[in-house]
């Protein structure tokens, strides 16, 4: 049984107050809170095992380096990678993705080669590949989507070309919450033996995620959408095409061998891994992971949807509301009124104790295709309850009145 109470318990800000209101908090699609196990995981390390990790013959580093790489197997496992050397720290999904429009572009693009992305992507998953456009002269084409935020799949296979190079779609929009048919995506690439990026920050901390299944050759996500700590993420991709890829930056950690004339780098993972990595963050989101496993991604999934399902059937009471995506999605519910500029929505729900997101969430070309400047959007986690939504749905009541 989901005990909400208990799991409340855990994230102590959520009993903290905002301008004399309790506190909603509805921007995880931003960021998640973190539960106390986290922070005592991490505040437990530094207080009793900080060290450099791999560089160390001293008791401290090699008890920091069992756990820096303890948290590689945690990941690992987490998403059912096939080798541990697969997993590779970033500080993010944006650098995950960079290290692959880098490296990939360098091993395999040249002028007119090209590289598909969809509509509904992060900037994250658009400004990258921009840069090696303006680099390298790859083309950028795009997967349209129809009005109620559904990939075209019919066009998505005839952007296919001789010069298609890779795919780098969303697993999960974070405006929308559409949950993509990635591994129809995936399966559809692979018969013109082009590989896949998947961007998964917004469908970790939501379901179950399982790259061999997917059959995806990269695969990257966030620790801080996910109750772990900021500035710790994770790329997964496959040994054959890490192993052809060079190297995103240099340094330290990366190297098997220095002279002037010559550097040979590290094997996997540590090839891409270069200066000392935030071994403090990386326990840190092996505890958040062990503790979304703890309470179970079935019971986890099943509470978001129907949150997100009450707070889509309660604002639609409300007049000249217009939610955006499909009925069904993930944890995300983005929306306007009338008139009523998201900004100053937000602004006036902020008063009420409420924290949302508004704007066009690194999303400009979606808010595009939608012909709106931003909205507001709702996230929800696993902390959050339908007396939140009600609170929620009552603020955006009292501002439509208002205006």
């Amino acid at each position: 049984m989901y005990n909400i109470d208990k799991v409340r318990e855990d994230f102590p800000i959520l009993s903290r107050e905002v301008y004399g209101k309790s506190l909603v908090y509805l921007d995880n699609g931003a960021t998640t809170q973190k539960p106390l196990c986290v922070l005592d995981a991490m505040r437990d390390e530094y207080l009793n095992v900080n060290a450099n990790v791999h560089r160390g013959v001293h008791f401290l580093s090699q008890q920091a380096t069992d756990l820096h790489e303890a948290a590689r197997e945690t990941v690992r496992q987490f998403i059912n990678a096939p080798k541990t050397e697969e997993i590779i720290f970033t500080r993010g999904t944006t650098e995950a993705i960079n290290l692959v429009a880098s490296s990939f572009c360098d091993a395999f693009l040249h002028e007119g080669d090209e590289v598909i992305v969809s509509v509904m992507e992060h900037h994250s998953n658009i400004v990258p590949w921009q840069l090696q456009a303006a680099k390298k002269g790859i083309a950028i084409r795009v997967i349209p989507m129809s009005d109620d935020g559904i990939l075209d799949l019919d066009a998505y296979q005839q952007l296919f070309t001789d010069k298609t190079k890779l795919v780098s779609v969303t697993h999960v929009s974070n405006v929308l919450g559409t949950v993509n048919p990635v591994k129809e995506i995936i399966r559809m690439a692979h018969e013109h033996d082009v590989p896949v990026l998947i961007d998964g920050a917004q469908s970790t901390p939501h379901f179950k995620v399982d790259v061999q299944e997917l059959d995806c050759d990269f695969f990257a996500f966030s620790g801080h959408k996910m109750y772990g700590p900021t500035g710790i993420g994770v790329l997964y991709g496959k040994e054959e095409w890490l192993d052809r890829i060079p190297p995103y930056q240099g340094g330290g950690e990366m190297i098997e061998s220095v002279t002037f004339e010559k550097t040979v780098f590290e094997r996997l993972p540590f090839k891409f891994e270069a200066g000392t990595p935030d071994y403090i963050a990386t326990h840190g989101l092996a505890t958040a992971i062990n503790y979304i496993q703890s309470i179970g991604f079935d019971q986890i999934e099943a509470h978001e949807r129907e949150l997100t399902r009450y707070c889509i059937e309660q604002l639609q009471t409300i007049p000249e509301l217009m939610v955006y995506g499909r009925p069904i999605r993930d944890a995300v519910v983005s929306f306007n009124v009338g008139a009523i500029h998201h900004l100053d929505m937000g602004t006036l729900l902020d008063r009420l104790g409420i924290a949302v997101r508004t704007g066009h969430h690194c999303a400009q070309p979606l808010m595009d295709r939608l012909g709106i400047a931003g909205t507001v959007r709702a996230s929800f986690a696993l902390y959050n309850t339908k007396e939140e939504v009600d609170v929620l749905v009552a603020g955006v009541k009292r501002v439509s009145q208002m205006f």
